[in-house]
């Protein structure tokens, strides 16, 4: 998961042992009000004992705990934000089999991840800790202070992080660094979990397990199962930016816990049952896949993500969002891999003020009279919906055309936007299918689906369909800092003055933007877990869906269907010259318009 830089939190390891406090008492009327000093906060370390011993060392693996919480005899809440991130990342080399059997090269490797700033949110601290929360920050298995090792996403990683709950509610043993053992008796147990990215999934995963005590989560940018963010129906799929990256290389790269030549065995362990060849949903899959838990959640959710993330894309939170029987709120946005603090700052405070209000100390904020979902349909063009997908979407569907197999030349040197682009030109390497022209602004709020009558002769096994909007438009570009623009948001300390850059929107006119996209292993063409070879040039049938999206068409723009085979920037690339024929008229598309 690309990693955004946010500001480096530092908390000191003061006394381990709280004084006497209070037993909790009723919620305030209001909402919690900055009434703590924050200069004064009591900042400790814990280490919690979990059940697990992912390292192998005969002993149980412990986590290490900083916590920040008001100076107060008064039980309080706790914000928690788990990450292996904490201590930084190791300079590990992504898999250099991404170019398959002399298939053409051209430049564009994988990012590394050690290649970018490591820097951590600091706003939970200064902003809550004032209104009488505690913030926790906890290093996952394998990395930072922890013991163990990690396992992008396995099991041990999420009782990892279960364990601080259960320390949290009284259910775990906690020792301070002589080893001394240390309560919780200063919180109430009632815990929120939240974070971006790798720390965003964590939450889901602890959910996932129905731990008691852990009251809500908010995952923004977040993973919901791991084998759609390295795979997709079947094919090895990286996300964006990061060509040639899979499991074992982002475990090695956050393994920074003292000696981590324990982990030796895990790390070998993880690269073999990946499984890099066939692509294939297997057991190693079903452990990091939270979805299927999805009704063991407790907690309350509040799901964020950027509708432009081409990092964890937007299929995970989709499915996580469909699978929740729970209260829960969504927003999207328009940016791509991104906090919504540096996007929407100051609804996103109050918003998530009133949530961890409503949540942790049971306070009536009217947050969940709200509407719904809030959603960014163009830069800075906010729309509310009770549901989501909304309500209004209904599903159209559309045949391909009506004429004879047509053809194109799968071209892996060429990237998806070359391909997408100019839409009304023939190119021997794409076929689109194009609607008409708009008599309307259209909103697409959903998952679209791709049926293809198809064939294929040559080395790849990819089929990939984009969704594209033609027309000329002032879209979403990018988002940049504004470095003169600060908002100090709480009060702060010498090397966490509480103040942030503000942040904005890029916006670019362009002929036309990739909406979604999706793919396809046609050898997994009835199911992920099953490799079934086809035969050259022999038609089949192949389903699958993009993924999820809220978009608005403007009047007069047209709606195409883009299909190849290499999605350069996502799949592996075989060598050129793949035939990919189709039949237009046994061929559909399924898309959900309002």
């Amino acid at each position: 998961m690309r990693l955004i830089r946010l500001m480096a939190v530092t908390l000191c390891a003061l006394t381990a042992s709280a004084a006497a406090v209070a037993p909790a008492t009723a919620a305030a009327k209001g909402p919690t009000q900055p009434e703590y000093d924050y200069t004064q906060a009591v900042r400790e370390r814990v280490w919690v004992q979990t059940p697990v011993d992912s390292d192998a060392d005969g002993k149980p693996d412990r986590v290490a705990v900083r916590i920040i919480r008001p100076a107060t005899t008064t039980r309080v809440p706790v914000i928690f934000q788990a990450s292996p991130y904490y201590a930084g990342l190791n300079d590990v080399p992504n898999h250099d089999d991404v170019d398959r059997d002399g298939a053409a090269l051209r430049g564009g490797a994988g990012l590394n991840r050690a290649a970018e700033t490591i820097t951590f949110s600091g706003y939970l601290d200064n902003y809550f800790v004032p209104r009488g929360y505690a913030v926790v920050f906890a290093d996952s298995l394998g990395t930072g202070g922890s013991d163990g090792c990690p396992t992008s996403g396995g099991r041990n990683e999420t009782l990892g992080m279960k364990a601080v709950i259960d320390w949290l509610n009284g259910r775990a043993p906690g020792f301070d660094e002589s080893g001394a053992a240390v309560d919780a008796g200063w919180s109430t147990g009632r815990t929120g979990m939240i974070g971006v990215s790798y720390n965003g999934t964590l939450p889901n995963a602890v959910a996932a397990t129905g731990v008691r005590g852990l009251e809500t989560i908010v995952p923004i940018a977040a993973i919901s199962s791991w084998y759609d963010y390295y795979r997709a129906n079947g094919g090895v799929v990286a996300p964006g930016g990061f060509q040639g990256e899979d499991t074992d290389v982002l475990a090695k790269a956050v393994l920074t816990r003292s000696h981590p030549e324990v982990c030796a065995d895990v790390m070998a362990q993880l690269e073999k049952d990946q499984d890099r060849e066939s692509g294939d949903y297997n057991a190693f899959w079903a452990e990091r896949n939270y979805v299927p838990d999805a009704g063991k959640v407790r907690a309350s959710v509040f799901v964020v993500h950027g509708l432009h993330d081409d990092n964890v894309r937007t299929q995970q939170f989709g499915q996580w969002w469909n699978a929740l029987r729970v209260p829960k709120k969504i927003w999207l946005h328009q940016a791509a891999h991104a906090d919504p603090f540096n996007v929407r700052r100051d609804v996103w405070l109050e918003t998530l003020h009133r949530w961890f209000d409503f949540w942790l100390y049971r306070i009536d904020t009217g947050i969940m009279r709200d509407p719904v979902a809030d959603v960014e349909t163009a830069p800075n063009q906010w729309r509310t919906a009770s549901a989501w997908p909304i309500r209004a979407a209904r599903s159209v569907t559309t045949t391909l055309g009506k004429g004879p197999r047509q053809t194109f030349v799968d071209a892996p040197a060429r990237t998806p936007e070359e391909l997408a682009a100019d839409e009304t030109a023939t190119d021997p390497n794409r076929l689109i299918y194009l609607g008409p022209a708009l008599t309307r602004a259209t909103r697409l709020s959903g998952t679209v689906k791709v049926t293809l009558r198809a064939d294929l002769a040559g080395k790849s096994p990819y089929l990939t369909a984009m969704l594209v909007d033609y027309g000329t438009a002032d879209r979403w570009a990018g988002t940049r800092t504004l470095p003169d623009q600060l908002d100090c948001i709480g009060p702060g300390i010498t090397g966490d003055p509480g103040c942030f850059a503000r942040r904005e929107h890029v916006v670019a006119s362009t002929p036309y933007e990739i909406v979604t996209r999706g793919w396809l292993d046609v050898r997994n063409r009835f199911s992920p877990a099953i490799t079934t070879p086809i035969r050259a040039g022999q038609p089949d049938t192949f389903r699958w869906s993009l993924q999820p999206e809220d978009h608005v068409f403007a009047a007069g723009h047209r709606i195409g269907l883009v299909v190849i085979s290499t999605d350069r920037d996502h799949t592996l690339r075989y060598p050129a010259g793949t035939v990919v024929g189709v039949r237009p008229a046994q061929s559909s598309v399924v898309l959900p318009l309002a």
